[in-house]
């Protein structure tokens, strides 16, 4: 991986564990085809995407789950991993994209649809919360 001359750009992290990405739970969903398509956009961004799979983020109640994590920008302009769940069609990955290349948390307005989508993460004592 190069680092870009600003420090490291948004990164979707893709759980695929036991619940998220397994189609013993969502039949419907083409898990491989999402996790392809998530790698094709990172690869034409040219380093300003990166996406990482997790084998579980302990959230299996909402899967599939993907964490935005800010770029380095981004943190410092306030922004902080957005914890998505649900994330089980073309739209919704297609939101999710087009957030992390406008530049994610801290960065990019977060459009109403995936503010819904918008989950805690497992040690969080209260809503899950991330600026613009």
């Amino acid at each position: 991986m190069t680092t870009r001359p600003g420090g490291r750009p948004c990164t979707l992290v893709v759980c695929r564990g036991c619940c998220c990405g397994s189609t013993a739970k969502h039949p419907d969903t083409d898990h491989p085809g999402q996790l392809a398509r998530l790698h094709e956009a990172a690869a034409a961004s040219h380093g300003g995407l990166l996406v990482r799979t997790t084998d579980c983020l302990d959230t299996c109640a909402q899967s599939n789950v993907i964490v935005v994590q800010p770029s380095t920008r981004g943190r410092t302009q306030g922004g902080r991993p957005l914890w998505l769940g649900w994330a089980l069609d073309d739209d919704s990955l297609d939101l999710i994209t087009q957030y992390a290349l406008a530049g994610g948390p801290g960065i990019a307005e977060l459009p109403a649809t995936l503010d819904l989508q918008r989950i805690a993460p497992p040690h969080a004592t209260g809503p899950a919360r991330t600026r613009r």
